[in-house]
């Protein structure tokens, strides 16, 4: 059974696309904060991806008093003590362009042997009713020592899946969005949402 609308808490065209792929099947309409002028904006200051993603949910569906999901997620990389972390969007500054943060990344891991990393995801759910829930995910690789492929967005064109022998950026939407920390987390999202029919 279809709910009607859902926002996503966020504005970030890549994360839209995504949520937009994976949750078409619950959701009539899906919003982002693009779609509503009057929202403030939602000041980040969590210490965990999923205190975050709460903030973002809760202040979107406390607004408009909507559903609404907050996501929060980043890139998490052992070398760097768990760096960019919850900083991995402004990791190379505030204004940090995507590019910024990849050749950044690359730069503090000049010379580095261990080069394990992994993408994680915390969704929040907030739902108009009061109702708020957590659904988590990872997906684990390699940060590669150039940026390899055209598709996705963030850190995908250095993040080396070795299952595929490619860069998430070189997958394409169709399999990152059955792999990645995103669609982990929204398949439990999703499962969550069966199991409430």
């Amino acid at each position: 059974m279809k709910r009607r609308t859902i926002v996503i808490a966020t504005r970030n065209e890549g994360k839209l696309r995504e949520f937009r792929s994976i949750l078409s099947e619950a959701y009539d309409e899906i919003l982002s904060l693009a779609d509503f002028d009057e929202i403030p904006e939602i000041k980040e200051t969590g210490l965990s991806f999923r205190e975050n993603a709460f903030i973002k949910a809760k202040t979107t569906s406390d607004f408009l008093g909507m559903d609404s999901i907050g996501d929060d997620s980043g890139l998490v990389v052992d070398a760097l003590g768990g760096a960019p972390g919850i900083y991995s969007a402004r990791y190379a500054g505030e204004r940090a362009s995507d590019n910024d943060n990849n050749e950044k990344l690359l730069s503090e891991l000049k010379g580095e042997k261990n080069r394990n990393a992994r993408f994680v995801c915390c969704i929040a759910l907030v739902l108009a009713n009061g109702t708020q829930e957590f659904f988590e995910g990872e997906c684990c690789g390699q940060i590669i020592q150039e940026k390899r492929g055209e598709s996705g967005f963030g850190y995908d064109p250095v993040f080396y899946v070795s299952q595929y022998g490619k860069t998430m950026a070189e997958l394409g939407p169709d399999i990152k969005n059955r792999i990645s920390h995103r669609a982990i987390a929204s398949e439990k999202l999703l499962s969550y949402f069966s199991n409430l029919e």
